[in-house]
């Protein structure tokens, strides 16, 4: 069973289908037995940050993701889900992210010619070999929607990069926790493959 973690974000549903698509249960839910259960776990969202991160805490959700991470569920987060793993962001100061990976989200700077948010397209660079994107081409291409990217303090978690005006780390992975600013569930084909090898990882 696939657990997707219920906390009032944005693109929930679009997750559920991609999921029930590739033939898998998806439960939509904050009950903490659900997500201890749970052989994946999936935290999604669109939204800002603090408001994000006041959701997690009212729903007493903090605790449980800390646990199912330590014990070694497969975990993916998606787009505000990745920024929420990380220290600080610059949308909501002074509140702090979950701190599963050390590394701050920043806001996109202006750029001439270039849109904030980034809405649309854009292709992955693979600085290093990732059980999330096994069979993935170089330079696939991807949806985003964002106006914050990360910044990620060790280079060595980081598996995927796009670029937007400056290069962004678009994707992480260390042990069997997985996050992407980007929008599999939204990115076509290549999208759903990506969604299947994280369905394809057992827990640790």
């Amino acid at each position: 069973m696939v657990a997707i973690i219920d906390y009032d974000a944005g693109n929930i549903k679009s997750v559920e289908k991609a999921i029930q698509r590739l033939g898998q249960e998806a439960v939509v839910t904050r009950d903490a037995d659900l997500l201890r259960g749970a052989d994946h776990i999936i935290l999604p969202g669109v939204g800002a940050f603090g408001d994000a991160m006041e959701k997690l805490k009212k729903y007493e959700l903090i605790p449980v993701i800390r646990e199912v991470i330590d014990r070694g569920t497969p975990f993916l987060a998606i787009c505000l889900g990745l920024q929420l793993l990380f220290e600080e962001s610059e949308e909501s100061p002074g509140i702090p992210g979950l701190g599963i990976f050390k590394g701050s989200i920043r806001r996109i700077p202006d750029t001439e010619g270039l849109k904030v948010p980034q809405i649309g397209w854009n292709s992955l660079h693979f600085p290093r070999e990732s059980r999330l994107f096994r069979g993935c081409q170089e330079d696939a291409y991807v949806y985003f929607v964002h106006s914050y990217y990360l910044k990620a303090a060790e280079e060595s978690i980081v598996s995927a990069e796009t670029e937007y005006g400056i290069t962004i780390h678009a994707a992480v992975e260390k042990d069997h926790v997985f996050a992407c600013q980007f929008h599999p569930e939204k990115s076509s084909e290549v999208g759903l493959h990506m969604l299947k090898n994280f369905l394809d990882i057992r827990r640790a």
